[in-house]
């Protein structure tokens, strides 16, 4: 990215705010861990934002594992959740149905797993028990996420387990380059726009929610009520509102085309 990908613009809003307002709902506390906390300062500012906390990785050697052991050292309640910032569409629905198994059972943590692999940082962890075998691991050197799933008692989301609590799927889809990140917000406006589409032709004017579990931000969107089933832009526009919620309104305005 050549830069932070906290910071980086999407859809209108440095990506880090999307996750918060994703998951934030579900939360009790909100931790960041950065190597360079100085660069979200911005964050702490936001009166929604009052159960936040950004705090320094404890390892000078930048690691997913150095990570992953600050955020359940910080953390204060027995349960953590841990999802990376760059995870587009990180489900609220399957973080609670992880919490719930693991909650139920003694096992240390609820951890999806697909063909690549484990998905560590779209999990559940119990703060007690996993907290001595990651510091082991730190202290053997080790800097791998998963190195120490071996010694723990771990709850596996399988596939159809992810899809059952996330039928829309796509959890676990990050970004690494620009181009994915261009790509993703085009999705975005894409799928909004079919909903749009979709809607009845006397909706101009109104305000309406369009919950497609997708936007931490507010979007305007100027259509032609007697075009917004053919998929008519006439312009958008964006803007960061963190007091919005997961939920995404439209606000559709009656307006005449400029031919």
């Amino acid at each position: 990215m050549g830069r932070p990908k906290a910071t980086v613009s999407f859809c209108g809003a440095p990506l880090i705010c999307r996750g918060l307002k994703r998951l934030g709902h579900i939360a009790d506390e909100l931790i960041i861990t950065s190597n360079d906390k100085d660069s979200l300062g911005f964050l702490c500012s936001g009166v929604t934002l009052d159960k936040l906390r950004l705090v320094s990785d404890l390892y000078e050697k930048r690691s997913a594992l150095n990570g992953l052991y600050t955020a359940l050292l910080a953390a204060s309640n027995p349960y953590v959740a841990v999802v990376a910032c760059d995870m587009i569409f990180a489900s609220a629905p399957l973080l609670t149905a992880e919490y719930e198994a693991l909650e139920l059972s003694g096992a240390d943590a609820a951890v999806p797993r697909t063909s690549h692999g484990y998905e560590p940082f779209h999990a559940v962890y119990r703060r007690e028990t996993c907290l001595p075998l990651i510091k082991a691991a730190l202290d053997q050197g080790q800097t791998k996420a998963t190195v120490w799933f071996e010694k723990a008692k771990l709850i596996e989301f399988t596939p159809a387990m992810v899809l059952h609590a996330d039928p829309r799927g796509g959890s676990f889809v990050n970004v690494n380059t620009p181009q994915e990140l261009a790509d993703m917000e085009q999705r975005i406006l894409n799928e909004t726009m079919t909903k749009i589409a979709n809607l009845p032709e006397d909706m101009g004017g109104q305000t309406i929610d369009c919950d497609n579990n997708s936007e931490c931000h507010q979007q305007i969107l100027v259509v032609d009520e007697g075009h917004i089933r053919n998929n008519m832009l006439v312009s958008h526009h964006t803007s960061c509102d963190l007091s919005c919620g997961h939920t995404q309104h439209l606000q559709l305005q009656s307006v005449a085309l400029q031919r």
